[in-house]
């Protein structure tokens, strides 16, 4: 089983990826492989809504960055973190266009599988951030895994993370309730439980001629 990782800060080694850190123990001990892509500093293009990705098979058509590898790697991948500092009480814009891109473009190779949001910010716009990326999963029919306390931890250093007991206790909780539910759903395969066959999308405008 592996859990992929997206540290959305600039910072390689910066706060969030501190949090991520601290989840990536948990789940190594629970013999469980953790990869951390780096969304790293360069600029990284929005979604258009050209529509494009719909003629492609779970692909972007614009491929002047990661964002194919990046779906490359979720398909390969059992359930996802995904951290991100706060900017203006929000996830940063990084995370947001790459989440956009490639939710848009291949929602199917994320869903049913299990996902969390970590936030890391100096005081406040936490759980206003959290509640952003949340919304990613739910709409891809992810399973979201919660822990002990909301998922976050406090510094603006990494240093100041690393004195944050609290949040740092929550991040091992959420490495130990992403692994109990990936070992369910496992054994639940094993045992011949399947995937829900959901309805395909109905769309409806709420406005009527």
């Amino acid at each position: 089983m592996k859990v992929l990782m997206i540290n959305g800060s600039c910072h390689e080694k910066g706060c969030t990826y501190t949090a991520l850190s601290e989840i990536a123990a948990v789940l190594n001990e629970q013999k469980i492989e953790v990869e951390i892509f780096q969304l790293g500093s360069k600029p990284i293009r929005d979604c258009i809504a050209c529509g494009k990705c719909a003629e492609l098979d779970n692909a972007c058509i614009f491929n002047d960055d990661f964002i194919n590898e990046l779906i490359i790697k979720a398909e390969k991948a059992d359930g996802f973190i995904f951290g991100t500092p706060v900017y203006y009480a929000h996830p940063s814009g990084r995370i947001l266009s790459v989440l956009d891109r490639v939710f848009y473009a291949s929602k199917g190779v994320f869903s049913h599988k299990p996902a969390a949001a970590v936030a890391s910010a100096r005081r406040a716009g936490t759980t206003a951030s959290l509640d952003v990326l949340n919304k990613y999963f739910t709409i891809a029919e992810m399973p979201v895994v919660s822990s002990s306390y909301w998922n976050m931890v406090h510094g603006n250093t990494p240093e100041e993370v690393k004195q944050d007991e609290e949040g740092l206790q929550s991040m091992r909780n959420l490495g130990r309730n992403m692994a109990w539910l990936l070992r369910c759903i496992s054994a639940g395969r094993e045992q011949g439980v399947k995937i829900p066959q959901n309805e395909s999308d109905h769309r409806t405008n709420f406005i009527r001629s």
